[in-house]
């Protein structure tokens, strides 16, 4: 759950048109993206929304610039239009603090997992040749695992992002998130600082840009990173109900 609160048609003197914050104070991806779906849609009709300068077909892309818990930096998001309460988006994510390797125990096994640290929340990511990707399928564990290691690293939050490379090259993320802060624990049908992470940790292992189709229980999502540049983009799309 984000609250929310708007700025107005205009933007506050830091460029902000909206705050976000989340229950646990955490950094949400998708939230960010669903907030600037729903601003645009509150102020579509007012001429003085900024345009980005680019055009696709016969709509504007918008740029909606966000404050939102669990970053220090104002969240960027893209967005057009696509059909009536349908948005098609991408946010430029927060970079990563730090990416490294650890290791973590679980029972009777134990190895060194990548680490990628944001602020906000922190994911390991779990790859299919992982001696712990069957956690996937043992849900009590994997609850209590990531509850533990998130104590460990004392994080605002935790994903564990199962990671399964798929012939026709994309992937299959499964997402398992804990925030200590509002007590829940879920596999969600969707994690975009996930799907964020899994990209940056790609991008870092092999020292070229990474961009991936994520295939997730909700749908897909599509992350880009370059190690160049250090900007990572989340691709996504967002229909108002």
């Amino acid at each position: 759950v984000g609250f929310v609160r708007f700025l107005d048609i205009t933007p506050d003197s830091d460029g902000i048109h909206a705050e976000l914050r989340m229950t646990g104070g955490e950094f949400c991806g998708n939230a960010s993206l669903s907030t600037a779906a729903l601003y645009l849609y509150r102020q579509q009709e007012s001429s003085s929304f900024p345009d980005s300068g680019s055009q696709t077909g016969d709509r504007d892309e918008k740029t909606v610039r966000l404050r939102v818990s669990g970053s220090s930096r104002t969240v960027e998001v893209r967005l057009r239009e696509e059909s009536p309460l349908c948005f098609k988006g991408s946010v430029l994510m927060p970079p990563a603090i730090e990416i490294t390797r650890r290791p973590f125990i679980c029972e009777d096994m134990h190895t060194e997992l990548p680490l990628v640290r944001m602020e906000g929340i922190s994911h390991i990511i779990i790859e299919s040749a992982s001696c712990f990707f069957d956690l996937v399928n043992q849900k009590e564990s994997a609850v209590q695992a990531v509850k533990n290691w998130c104590a460990e690293l004392s994080a605002d939050g935790l994903g564990l992002m199962f990671l399964d490379a798929l012939r026709d090259g994309g992937y299959r993320l499964t997402p398992l998130v804990y925030v200590p802060g509002s007590g829940t624990v879920f596999w969600e049908n969707s994690c975009a600082s996930g799907s964020a992470a899994a990209a940056m940790y790609l991008a870092e292992k092999t020292g070229r840009e990474a961009f991936l189709s994520l295939t997730e229980p909700g749908g897909m999502l599509c992350a880009d990173c370059d190690p160049a540049t250090g900007r990572t983009l989340l691709h996504g799309n967002v229909r108002l109900l």
